[in-house]
């Protein structure tokens, strides 16, 4: 029964604020307030076509999935105020943003940008209120001695008790925390020393079964770190199936990062669950169309400057014009590189006989006054005109604009098992490295910016290592 009732409030709110979007929207196109605001009457008539009715369709519907896209319509007791708002905001943008391409395309004169606004203002603040409210609501509710959830933590750790801490320090959640399970014998003894107020060890995880009958509990937390305990917490998880009670997993931190890519999929009627699939493939193919119209801009642009380089790489020592050379790309995959020649047509096989110059630490190779370079090609080099043929490269998608710098064959045999993580993305043609000094960083250190940013990707970082690029390339910051 208490789920039923979860049900019904659930879907009256996600009614209610479909209801906000539409009466909005509705009281702004009678009632215009921006003419009221200039001095304007107010009521107007209003007419009434077709395509009106089609538009406001295509707009209901699209609201429908933009809402239940952002906010999470679920009976989740956890969840934050300030996620629940942020999801709000995210929604009621998103949901003016669509209302402006709708009155664009059906040509709805009434709602202009000011108008836009003021509907993104009103919904966001009756959306705010309402879950303001609805918290006010239950709260009140719980703290009388209803609608409460009984919990029993598994783990009688210091992680178990801060979590139950917290959980009893918000009781507008509506947890009562039963007691706690402890997972060996010495950890209920070293629980069991210390002062922890009426909270108490219920047992050990091997009389869970027990612990379940003799207790009332509606939720199980499991505060257990998931590589040790795997088994452990199947166990927990059958035993909490088989009575129908909810059970949540706070894993630590180093298990939540490989916990939060998991998605579960069927495949001929069995169940697979998937780790690490790609969860940011709309931010992917905008990046890859970023890269293949930044490409062809920079390269029609740069046309007349890559003829010149051609000419007077030719011109001034013998051998072809590109360099190109195997490299290792996303997944290990090998792809041809392509670059302005800056050195000698045998400078390859010269590398062996200049190994003792060799400047950088790790299986990098690199020197500052290489004797193999050409007078056009340090020019060239310092300038990175010889980085432009790689512009091909991205525009056949082995490259990206932004990414690790791809490492030679022999390199990468090299790497230490932690390196290899910057072969999970396309490589590039500037990074992190590149504008921080390049030649001035260790070797070590710029594997790890490859990791931080593999880490942390997102379209905007690569908009704003990008904008660096453009003054470390003009100003040759640790080029060579």
């Amino acid at each position: 029964m208490i789920r039923l009732r979860h049900k019904l409030l659930i879907h009256m709110f996600r009614l209610f604020d479909q209801l906000v979007l539409i009466a909005t929207v509705a009281i702004i196109i009678l009632f215009r307030p921006e003419i009221g605001i200039q001095g304007g009457g107010g009521l107007l008539d209003a007419t009434f076509h077709l395509g009106d009715a089609i538009g406001m369709l295509i707009l209901a519907v699209g609201w429908v999935g933009i809402f239940d896209y952002f906010i999470r319509y679920k009976a989740d007791r956890l969840v934050a105020l300030n996620t629940q708002l942020k999801s709000l905001v995210k929604a009621t943008g998103a949901a003016a943003f669509w209302l402006m391409i709708i009155c664009t395309v059906f040509s709805v004169k009434s709602l202009n940008i000011f108008n836009v606004l003021i509907f993104f203002a009103v919904v966001t603040a009756v959306g705010v209120v309402s879950r303001l409210l609805l918290r006010l609501l239950l709260l009140g509710v719980r703290r009388s001695g209803y609608n409460y959830r009984y919990l029993l933590v598994i783990g009688a750790s210091e992680r178990a008790l801060q979590t139950a801490i917290k959980i009893d320090g918000r009781p507008e959640l509506g947890y009562k925390i039963v007691g706690f399970v402890a997972e060996t014998p010495e950890a209920m003894a070293e629980w069991e020393s210390r002062e922890h107020g009426t909270w108490k060890v219920l047992g050990l995880l091997e009389t869970l079964r027990e612990i379940l009958i003799a207790e009332r509990v509606d939720e199980i937390v499991v505060c257990l770190p998931v590589e040790v305990r795997f088994s452990d917490i199947t166990m927990i998880v059958q035993h909490a199936h088989d009575l129908g009670i909810v059970v949540r997993l706070m894993p630590e931190i180093a298990d939540g990062a490989l916990l939060k890519s998991m998605h579960i999929e069927e495949f001929e009627d069995e169940y697979v669950v998937t780790l690490f699939r790609e969860q940011l493939l709309m931010q992917l193919l905008i990046k890859r169309l970023l890269d293949a119209a930044l490409s062809l801009v920079v390269l029609a642009i740069l046309f007349p400057l890559m003829v010149v380089a051609a000419i007077l790489i030719k011109l001034t020592s013998p051998g072809p014009v590109l360099f190109v050379q195997n490299r290792v790309g996303m997944n290990q995959r090998q792809f041809k590189l392509y670059k302005f020649r800056s050195m000698v047509a045998d400078a390859e096989a010269r590398k062996c006989q200049l190994a003792h110059l060799n400047e950088r630490d790790g299986p990098a190779f690199k020197i500052e006054n290489d004797p193999r370079t050409t007078p056009i090609g340090r020019f060239i080099r310092r300038t990175s005109i010889d980085e432009l043929p790689q512009l091909f490269n991205v525009l056949s998608g082995e490259m990206s604009l932004v990414g690790p710098r791809p490492p030679l064959p022999a390199e990468v045999q090299r790497y230490e098992w932690l390196f290899r993580k910057r072969l999970s993305v396309k490589p590039g043609i500037t990074c992190i490295w590149q504008v921080s000094g390049r030649n001035n960083v260790s070797f070590d250190r710029w594997m790890e910016m490859d990791h931080e940013y593999v880490e942390n990707w997102s379209l905007w970082l690569d908009l704003k290592i990008l904008l660096v690029t453009i003054p470390a390339v003009l100003f040759s910051r640790g080029a060579s």
